[in-house]
């Protein structure tokens, strides 16, 4: 567990039309400690981060992305998908310490 609450939130559009390309937003609460920063007492902060971001649309890949430590606390993502049909996007974040935080959204393409 980390210790704190990563609460994984995601914005993507209800409805759309066929093949529209829709914006989808993403934002996870998290320290992303970058493992540089020295406390108080001088010891280093030990590395934490989310290290990889995938997002899939009806079990095809639509992002894969691995991310470093320079990306700012409470990484938010955005990006465009297109939308051939009705389905569901998938999103996970992999933390360094193993934990995994999964949200999804559906869309309506009519």
């Amino acid at each position: 567990m980390s210790g704190f609450d990563a609460r994984p939130r995601v914005r993507v559009p209800r409805t759309a039309s066929v093949d529209e390309v829709v914006l989808v937003r993403t934002l996870i609460n998290h320290p992303m400690e970058n493992g540089h920063r020295v406390d108080t007492d001088g010891n280093t902060v030990p590395r934490h981060i989310i290290n990889r971001f995938t997002c899939t649309f009806n079990g095809e890949t639509v992002i894969d992305m691995e991310i470093e430590p320079s990306l700012s606390a409470n990484p938010f993502i955005e990006f465009e998908a297109r939308v051939p049909e009705s389905g569901e996007f998938a999103f996970t974040w992999v933390d360094d310490d193993g934990s995994v935080y999964e949200d999804s959204a559906s869309i309506t393409v009519g």
